[in-house]
């Protein structure tokens, strides 16, 4: 049985730990208001710039690059967006795990995978496997639309190069406190959005300029939205896992605890009666 110095200093060491979990629960519970409320906020607007481009879509007539699917992919890139900082549970591993699930599954098929990480995690992951092209590490805590603008104009310069023939982003959904669903989407080419199914009382829009000219200009701006939606997804989704890893974290220190606490009353009760035995002993050693 250990010493009565050694358990106490146990205690203290977890409780010390159960003192910063506690603390990171509630920055995470803080953090994750604010990232909650800016991903709700540009949903509604994402969804309707996605009806809009479903609208022009109609009448564009093809001929976009940004939309044009080549006969053969051969090259794919995946753009891989997770934290910065860790101590979230398994939230940034099963992206990565995505990511390497998508991997085998291109190589398997005879493509050259490339990889874009957004995120210290990603880039750490992927350091050693010799596929990442390009990194954007320590954005994840402040990042804007400018960030977001800048990984989707890199991405369509390189689909426009003809470098790479498909762009796919991989990230996790944002769907509940307890649930981040780790999710691909093809990002290049862009794809006409689904129709919508047939309306009681159709509109029929007119455009100025043509939909073709305007869809031109609005192709490069869905891209930024698309980065943009899916980075406060993630966001999003690391406060919110943090916030359950930190919170379950406490609880099994709680446990610990209490534990150690029945061992060093245990411990305590050991030595009380051998102290005791001992006088009893001398006692007895006194009177023979």
């Amino acid at each position: 049985m250990p010493g009565l110095k050694e358990v106490k200093n146990k205690i203290d060491g977890v409780s010390k730990t159960a003192q910063i979990t506690k603390a990171m629960n509630m920055v995470a519970s803080a953090k994750l208001r604010g990232a909650q409320l800016r991903m709700e906020a540009f949903r509604p607007y994402a969804a309707k710039f996605a009806g809009a481009m479903r609208k022009l879509s109609g009448g564009t007539g093809g001929g976009q690059p940004l939309m044009a699917v080549r006969e053969e992919v051969r090259r794919v890139e995946l753009i891989v967006i997770t934290s910065d900082r860790g101590l979230c549970g398994s939230f940034n591993a099963n992206v990565l795990a995505k990511a390497h699930k998508l991997i085998a599954q291109h190589e398997a098929a005879g493509q050259t995978v490339t990889l874009v990480t957004v995120g210290n995690k990603a880039a750490r992951a992927f350091k050693r496997s010799g596929k990442i092209r390009r990194s954007f590490t320590d954005i994840m805590g402040t990042f804007q639309m400018f960030n977001a603008r800048e990984i989707a104009e890199d991405a369509q310069q390189r689909f426009l190069d003809r470098e790479v023939d498909q762009v796919e982003l991989v990230y996790s959904r944002f769907k509940s406190l307890a649930s981040q669903i780790p999710t691909e989407e093809i990002l290049l080419p862009i794809k006409p959005a689904a129709q919508e199914a047939t309306e009681a009382n159709p509109v029929e829009y007119l455009f100025e300029p043509s939909p073709a000219e305007i869809m031109a200009h609005l192709l490069p701006m869905y891209l930024d939205v698309q980065v943009y939606q899916a980075m406060l997804e993630v966001g999003a989704g690391e406060q919110a896992a943090r916030m359950t890893a930190m919170d379950n974290a406490t609880t099994a220190c709680g446990d610990m605890i209490k534990e150690l606490r029945q061992l060093y009353n245990k411990a305590r009760q050991a030595a009380i009666t051998g102290d005791l035995m001992d006088i009893v002993g001398g006692a007895e050693a006194l009177k023979g």
